[in-house]
């Protein structure tokens, strides 16, 4: 199911919509807290994309480019030593990929964005990792495989730069095979705490705000610490070329694969109301890690 979302409760409804759709993307993203563009990129647009990431990624894993670019994982093979090098994360990707650079800065994206956060928004590459393609396994000599529930306000609570949408563009489908994302419609309006108990052992920083969504109402049950079921989530199923919009106050997990040799790969990045420039602190605190 490439244009639903379906979940406990029964709950459907089209999050997938055409990029002439302006009026309805907004409807849907201030509604559920994400929507989903298709049409933006066709087959040969995704095939740059994946060309030209894989070639910075395995750059990265070679040692051809600074650290500024990502650094190779050494991970144990079956006799304990420390073997086979593998990227999962290339940052500041727009430097290396012109059709990264490219999508990131679509017109229609930038309606859509602004129309929520205002024109005097920023863009996240002016953070400490701009713009990064993630490469999703299972397999074991991967070290991002998933991630537990969170909300991305949560990674920095602390500062200034909120609300925020995270943009996501997919160049590979989405499903149990490979991994989805898991969300709760409409949780970006509950007052979500910040993450005062953290399963990193991480300490909440000075000045964190206490919550963070568009309604004081608080979430009708505590945010997990893992990757438990939550009531009303829902599995998000895309297409390649997708690209995905979502609130920054939105609970979100990424479910693992389920076949050993499948991958998922996107390409992540953001706009945010306040400016991302000189706040190194961004990502320093993180409520769930990688798993």
């Amino acid at each position: 199911m490439t244009d639903t979302i379906s979940g406990l409760g029964a709950l459907r409804t089209s999050v997938v919509l055409a990029p002439s759709q302006l009026d309805e993307i907004e409807a849907c993203y201030r509604s559920l807290g994400f929507v989903a563009v298709r049409g933006l990129l066709d087959e040969e647009d995704v095939a740059s994309l994946e060309r030209e990431c894989t070639a910075a990624q395995e750059r990265v894993a070679a040692g051809e480019l600074p650290e500024r670019y990502g650094t190779a994982e050494l991970v144990e093979n079956d006799a304990g030593e420390k073997a086979r090098a593998f990227v999962n994360y290339v940052t500041h990707v727009t430097e290396l990929s012109p059709a990264a650079d490219a999508i990131f800065d679509h017109p229609l994206l930038l309606a859509a964005i602004r129309r929520w956060l205002g024109p005097e928004c920023t863009s996240a590459r002016g953070g400490r990792f701009g713009y990064v393609y993630q490469d999703a396994r299972p397999s074991k000599e991967s070290s991002y495989s998933r991630i537990g529930w969170h909300s991305d306000w949560q990674s920095a609570p602390h500062l200034s730069m909120w609300p925020s949408t995270a943009v996501t563009v997919h160049l590979d489908g989405t499903s149990p095979a490979n991994g989805f994302l898991r969300v709760v419609p409409g949780s970006h309006r509950w007052a979500t705490p910040a993450p005062y108990e953290n399963v990193n052992g991480a300490v909440v920083p000075d000045g964190a705000a206490p919550w963070g969504g568009y309604t004081d109402e608080p979430p009708p049950h505590p945010m997990p610490l893992g990757f438990e079921a939550v009531p009303g989530e829902v599995a998000v199923y895309l297409e390649p070329g997708d690209v995905l919009l979502h609130d920054c106050y939105l609970w979100h997990s990424a479910a693992r694969a389920t076949v050993d040799s499948a991958r998922r790969r996107h390409l992540r990045g953001g706009w945010f109301a306040g400016s991302v420039a000189d706040q190194h602190g961004e990502g320093d605190f993180v409520k769930n890690a990688a798993r």
